[in-house]
């Protein structure tokens, strides 16, 4: 076998793989968190170093050629065996400093656990923490997070999952708005205002629905599926809508909207790789997790 190929560099094959399941080399650099130029010279190595073509253009972007097909399964193989052995070795680490991966929501990852985290450092200031919003559903089981806030139970095997407890919500509306539109009195009176609700995801529609409203997109006047700027429009104005209710209520531009309305509430876990969890600094965090989500959770 060629040296070359034996000493392969696991970071080409990482490249590889992101832009074969992404699509191109701008989205697989975002995966990785690197820059798209990076991302190429990583995949024009690759292609030198094995003599032939990986992927050839088309127009949404990259398509792997029918060699980089036949690689797809064993560059599978050595992500998943590189991901066991990083499991293996961080889950005999007995340190209590170094780097924990948070993952949550971009919501929460903004209004709810930067003042949790600026706790953490106080008390673990050896303890680093790489915080991932994302409303996507970060992979415990391959390490692209340590803990996750989940909004819902997970169910991978392999994963420990504590459920904290309920986070209430409510229906707000900023006072510029209640103040022009007048406020409702009854929840019939919702729908002659203005509703912000989702763009595609349909969780907003099919609560409502299981609240007995026959809801449906065209109801909502302005719609986004990202969180934080779905309350950013809330808060400026652009009409009513649901919201976690202690950070609404927290904010003085905001009034709460027919406060006795029984809304859903959403519920709060923690998770974490069982390899990882019994480790003191995993441990840790997520005891200073759970101490700061407390207050939130009924």
């Amino acid at each position: 076998m060629d040296s070359s190929l034996s000493d392969m560099d696991w970071a080409l094959v990482r490249a590889f793989l992101a832009v074969a399941e992404t699509g191109s080399l701008s989205a697989g650099a975002r995966r990785l968190g690197t820059s798209q130029p990076t991302m190429g010279r990583q995949i024009k190595e690759l292609e030198m170093l094995l003599g032939v073509p990986l992927f050839q253009r088309h127009p949404k972007g990259l398509r792997l050629t029918e060699t980089g097909e036949t690689l797809l399964e064993p560059a599978h193989r050595m992500r998943d065996a590189m991901r066991q052995i990083a499991l293996n070795a961080a889950g005999r680490d007995t340190r209590l400093h170094g780097t924990i991966r948070i993952t949550s929501s971009l919501f929460m990852s903004q209004y709810v656990l930067p003042p949790i985290l600026a706790r953490l450092r106080t008390l673990e200031p050896e303890i680093r923490i790489d915080l991932v919003p994302s409303d996507t559903s970060e992979n415990l089981l391959y390490r692209e997070a340590d803990i996750a806030v989940r909004m819902y139970r997970p169910t991978q095997l392999d994963i420990v999952a504590r459920k904290l407890g309920e986070m209430k919500m409510g229906v707000f509306a900023a006072r510029s708005y209640l103040d022009r539109a007048g406020r409702p009195g009854q929840p019939e009176d919702l729908l002659r205002h203005d509703l912000i609700g989702y763009d595609r995801n349909e969780l907003i529609v099919k609560t409502m629905r299981q609240m007995g409203w026959p809801a449906h997109r065209d109801w909502f006047t302005t719609r986004c599926d990202n969180q934080t700027v779905y309350w950013a429009l809330v808060r400026a104005g652009c009409g009513i809508g649901s919201c976690q209710a202690d950070v609404a209520r927290a904010d003085p531009e905001i009034e709460e909207v027919l406060p006795d309305m029984d809304i859903p509430s959403l519920p709060v876990w923690l998770a974490a790789h069982e390899e990882l969890y019994h480790t003191p600094r995993i441990k840790r965090v997520w005891r200073i997790l759970a101490e700061g989500l407390d207050p939130l959770v009924s």
